[in-house]
């Protein structure tokens, strides 16, 4: 079989050991991490002769092997308001996994905790090689906005300014960073993180196809009416800022007849839910098939979202490669998912606009518009680009900058007789 990732350091050299690091997974509830892991893992197996780690949160610690994927769970405590996210503290857990397969790649996803995990591995084991995914810009997302509103304008921009140096001494740490956009990559220059690559992601554009409209869709929902159906796909909680398209809806003109269906969980759900009473708003709650999520978006007319710091939005691409135009708000990556024709963006939190835009979408040409979207996806975004550029890019670049650092003696001796042993197995 003839593979196109060979990712090999020389010649005679073998398959390489791959893994991905992450606290940022859900089996149900899940966002783009969890829709990266998997499409990586069916790219890994179909394209390439490597085998793949991934270290996620679970209920328990559990290794299940299926031929070259291995899939390892670290027993982990939910998360407060997020019950279908889990937060890994029990970091040695995580080390003696990483040192029973000795990955040649380490791939970390999110911020907190384990890039450090990923580090102190490295210092065993200096020959290999780091990757970071600044996935998320969240000296602003998750410190910025929520400062704001807790402790005011000043405090916030302090709070910011101390996590854009933690971000910087992480990231400086790895071989290689790849952000989703050039803005985040800037904001990581800025602080003299340079090794770095801008990586697209992708969308399966034959399943998330306007082919899947089904119209007795909304029917199914219990909604009437004759206009537009909004949808919203992703996590109901205060970073996505969920609440302002509940305000949006109560916005819209009464003639325009619309409905909207929000598709998703979170620590916002009840709340939203007794706001939204009496409204023709559905909460469809997580949607784990990934067929029925692109039923539902293929069967709806118009994708609104609030979110202000988005990093790809891998949710809006899935939305357009479904024929649906975007409306949004302008700024995070949101321009470039959205640019001219494709949607129409506002201000961050101006409810009324984002009202204002979905009525005049509506009644303007917004099949044309859906269009466009569609062929936009199919023009820029794939998975298999997205990891044809990882695997053939970012990966060897990281492996050299790895093998000339072990080389000029940067780095630590190697230590043996971690235990490797102390995790139940199950073959599949």
């Amino acid at each position: 079989m003839l593979y196109e990732g060979e990712l090999k350091r020389g010649p005679g050299t073998g398959p390489l050991i791959l893994c991905d690091l992450t606290q940022s997974y859900a089996p149900s509830g899940g966002g783009g991490i969890s829709t990266y892991l998997r499409e990586k893992r069916d790219y890994v197996l179909t394209h390439t002769p490597h085998h793949l780690l991934q270290i996620v949160p679970g209920p328990e610690d559990r290794i299940t092997v299926n031929g070259r994927h291995i899939f390892a769970e670290v027993g982990a405590k939910p998360v407060h308001g997020s019950p279908n996210y889990r937060f890994i503290l029990r970091t040695k857990v995580v080390r003696d996994i990483l040192a029973k397969y000795r990955p040649d790649v380490i791939e970390s996803l999110c911020p907190w905790v384990l890039p450090w995990t990923a580090i102190n591995h490295r210092k065993a084991f200096p020959e290999t090689a780091l990757v970071a995914g600044y996935r998320t810009d969240f000296p602003n997302a998750h410190v910025y906005r929520v400062g704001k509103e807790k402790f005011g304008e000043p405090v916030a921009r302090a709070l910011r300014w101390l996590i854009y140096g933690y971000a910087e001494i992480t990231y400086r740490e790895f071989d290689w960073v790849y952000t989703l956009s050039e803005d985040a990559r800037q904001a990581l220059a800025a602080r003299k993180v340079t090794r770095t690559d801008v990586l697209p992601l992708g969308v399966d554009t034959s399943m998330f196809s306007p082919d899947k409209r089904d119209p007795v869709f909304r029917r199914e929902l219990g909604l009437g009416g004759t206009g537009p159906l909004l949808i919203y796909a992703g996590r109901i909680d205060n970073e996505k800022r969920a609440d302002r398209l509940i305000a949006m809806f109560k916005k819209l003109p009464a003639d325009l007849d619309a409905a909207m269906v929000m598709m998703g969980d979170g620590k916002l759900m009840a709340r939203l839910q007794a706001e939204a009473k009496g409204l023709p708003i559905a909460f469809h709650g997580f949607e784990k098939d990934r067929a029925e999520l692109a039923r539902a978006l293929a069967s709806s007319d118009l994708y609104v979202s609030a979110m202000a710091d988005e990093t790809f939005g891998i949710s809006v691409i899935e939305a357009q490669a479904c024929g649906l135009p975007v409306v949004g708000v302008a700024s995070g990556a949101m321009p470039d998912r959205v640019p001219a024709g494709l949607g129409l963006l506002g201000r961050v939190d101006d409810t009324t606009a984002m009202a204002a835009n979905v009525a005049q979408l509506w009644r303007g040409d917004h099949r044309a518009v859906g269009a466009a979207a569609r062929a936009h996806v199919e023009a820029n975004f794939s998975w298999r680009r997205t990891f044809e550029n990882l695997f053939n890019d970012i990966y060897p670049r990281a492996m050299m900058h790895a093998a000339a650092r072990a080389r000029s003696g940067r780095g630590w001796r190697y230590r043996s007789g971690m235990p490797t042993d102390s995790i139940p197995v199950a073959a599949e």
